[in-house]
């Protein structure tokens, strides 16, 4: 694969350090092993299911953790049983590790195990303050305050002339 090099981009710009990271993921993705496969399913248009082949894991066996945007899926080998009484041996029950990085404000839900696939649920939560909101059109003009020196001049003109 090309490495692409982007050292001109981050010696002028400053802020970036997550984006540096996330395409040196994406890079190192591309040679990582594929073990255990799995299926990212968009389930909704803010929540999404993670699925992976894990068979011959047990729930002990798996463990998930999140943090910083970065979801970690790692499972520890099963305890071989009997490995005498096996002719061939074609289902993986090796260690693994997944890394998958986060979008902003998408958190775990929840995760399941059954029939040999585990299911990671996960909604995007955006904060109420960064959501757009609408503002109402009114039908008069807003009051503005007045500066303080204009406003006692134009009053004491409209005393003179309600005198007159």
């Amino acid at each position: 694969m090309n490495a692409l090099d982007f050292s001109p981009l981050f010696r002028t710009a400053i802020g970036f350090d997550r984006l540096a990271r996330l395409m040196d993921t994406a890079r190192a993705a591309a040679d990582a092993p594929s073990y255990p496969p799995y299926n990212i399913e968009r389930t909704a248009d803010d929540a999404y299911t993670l699925t992976m082949a894990v068979a011959g894991f047990g729930q002990d066996d798996i463990e998930i953790t999140a943090q910083d945007n970065v979801l970690v899926v790692s499972g520890k080998a099963p305890q071989a049983q009997d490995e005498g009484r096996f002719l061939h041996r074609g289902i993986a029950g090796r260690a693994f590790e997944r890394r998958f990085v986060l979008a902003d404000h998408l958190r775990v839900e929840g995760a399941s195990l059954e029939n040999g696939l585990l299911h990671v649920a996960l909604k995007r939560e955006v904060p109420e303050a960064l959501k757009p909101r609408r503002i109402a059109i009114g039908s008069s003009r807003p009051q503005q305050p007045a500066i303080e020196g204009r406003a006692e001049a134009a009053n004491t003109q409209d005393g003179q002339a309600q005198a007159a």
